[in-house]
């Protein structure tokens, strides 16, 4: 088991050779690692990531086959069973380090400023239960004059949303918070960008890390 900074800084220089087109080793011995992985898993990071084609958590971050335990929903929301999914990796796997992954342009974030803006009358009703998981972040910047600039809305309620999700991870289960108290497990949020391919860890990051 790694700690949980060590698994950071794995990720930071995964994404590095991503976002320079450069691959390490790792990514090419799947099927080495196919064998000896089959009896056990011990991935050194949570990544509850959203559901976007265009983040594929493994390649942004340059990671192998058994390397990352990953979760992903549209919007990076948290509910109940992907608390639990978090948990599972915590408990049984001794992961450490739990990284919440939303990223630019998010379709989920847009589509709930839509519907503050605009409220519709059919809305899916299982739609409607991601769109209420953001809501609260969005809700509290359409109050503020941000409003009036859609681009830095979204990229600003991107950022609330990680956070929220983020926090709720570390504050809504108790497995979790016993993990942080006492075994060095840490929650971060990060953004990616699709324009530049470059993860931005800003939340919850130690000083110095």
């Amino acid at each position: 088991m790694i700690t949980a900074l060590e698994s950071l800084a794995r990720l930071r220089a995964g994404n590095a050779r991503f976002a320079a087109n450069v691959r390490g080793i790792e990514s090419f011995l799947s099927q080495e690692r196919r064998a000896a992985l089959a009896e056990g898993q011990a991935p050194h990071a949570v990544v509850l990531g959203c559901s976007d084609s265009r983040v594929p958590v493994e390649i942004v971050f340059d990671q192998g086959l058994g390397d990352l335990f990953v979760i992903r929903v549209a919007g990076n929301i948290v509910a109940p069973s992907l608390v639990g999914s978090v948990e599972y990796a915590a408990e049984f796997f001794g992961t450490r380090l739990v990284v919440v992954l939303g990223h630019s342009r998010c379709g989920a974030v847009n589509a709930t400023i839509d519907e503050l803006q605009r409220p519709s009358e059919n809305q899916s009703r299982n739609l409607r239960s991601i769109v209420d998981r953001i809501r609260p972040s969005v809700a509290a910047l359409l109050s503020t004059d941000l409003r009036h600039d859609r681009d830095a809305l979204v990229e600003q309620s991107v950022r609330a949303n990680v956070r929220a999700s983020a926090d709720h991870l570390r504050h809504g289960s108790e497995i979790l918070e016993q993990h942080i108290a006492r075994d060095g497990l840490l929650v971060v949020g990060a953004e990616y960008s699709v324009e530049t391919g470059l993860v931005d860890f800003f939340d919850g990051v130690p000083a110095g890390a």
